[in-house]
């Protein structure tokens, strides 16, 4: 089943299902987001969203409707991961292959608990029910994790975002973990003679830039010239990229955005070395 086939019962389901139903569809593009940050690919991370959706629709007591939507939808997809032994997309070589070098010196669940937390905004009791632990074991895992990612890689990283303020935020807090900074660009002309100049390890780009550029066609003129670059968008529209109808990003980060969330998105992204992003 195709994620935008999904999406089509859902909606079905949710109008004859009732809010709960209609509930659990409007939060698969947040699930979509946390598997793809999960396993570091878009490919991978809807694969499992998929799987949760028909697991839901052949088995409907996987869904335990006690539960807020949101909490019960991720409770049945984290079922499905850890049965699966929660593994990566890999390879013999490449971006996927140094993941799962990266994932293995990684104790067990932290990652998963930090990005319940953190990007999506559980509370730790509910990272606790997601994940069928205590709510001192999920607070302690979100702890670790944030020691381990936070440690794992520095580099260069690159801003494409046009509000002055914005960009000397994401500054402050990128150097602060101690990353060095290639730069600001302000739109696509300024991000690809930027990148070009000085080649970086990760991109954090907005949507929409100062001339009305796309913060997208910047990103993917730098993939083209320089290769495969980890690549993060912060954006206030996320629904535009979480459709599920085309490739999308691996990470993004909705605006308003917590310096917690900026930290976590930069290690993680840099931590699998690689991020699929959007090619329209």
């Amino acid at each position: 089943m195709t994620i935008s086939a999904a999406n089509e019962n859902e909606a079905t389901a949710g109008q004859t299902g009732g809010d709960f139903v209609t509930q659990i569809g409007q939060n698969l593009p947040y699930l979509r987001r946390y598997a793809r940050a999960l396993t570091g690919s878009q490919t991978s991370g809807d694969t499992y969203a998929a799987a949760t959706l028909e697991a839901m629709l052949e088995t409907p007591d996987i869904i335990d409707k006690e539960l807020d939507a949101k909490v019960a939808l991720f409770r049945a997809f984290h079922a499905i991961w850890a049965s699966s032994g929660a593994p990566v997309e890999t390879g013999k070589d490449g971006a996927f292959a140094k993941a799962q070098a990266h994932l293995s010196k990684l104790t067990r669940n932290t990652r998963e608990a930090l990005l319940l937390h953190t990007v999506e905004e559980f509370r730790f009791g509910q990272v606790a029910q997601i994940m069928d632990v205590s709510d001192a074991e999920a607070e302690e895992l979100i702890a670790i994790a944030q020691r381990e990612i936070a440690d794992s890689i520095l580099g260069k990283v690159m801003i494409i975002e046009d509000e002055a303020i914005i960009a000397m935020d994401l500054q402050s807090i990128v150097s602060h973990m101690g990353h060095a900074i290639t730069g600001v660009a302000r739109t696509r002309t300024e991000a690809v003679a930027l990148g070009k100049a000085e080649r970086p390890d990760l991109i954090l780009a907005d949507i929409q830039l100062a001339d009305n550029s796309s913060g997208i066609d910047a990103v993917n003129d730098l993939l083209k010239a320089l290769g495969d670059i980890p690549v993060i968008f912060i954006t206030a529209f996320p629904e535009r990229l979480l459709t599920g109808e085309k490739p999308e990003p691996a990470f993004l980060i909705t605006k308003p955005y917590s310096e917690e969330q900026v930290r976590l998105a930069a290690s993680q992204a840099m931590f699998f070395s690689s991020t699929e992003t959007l090619l329209v």
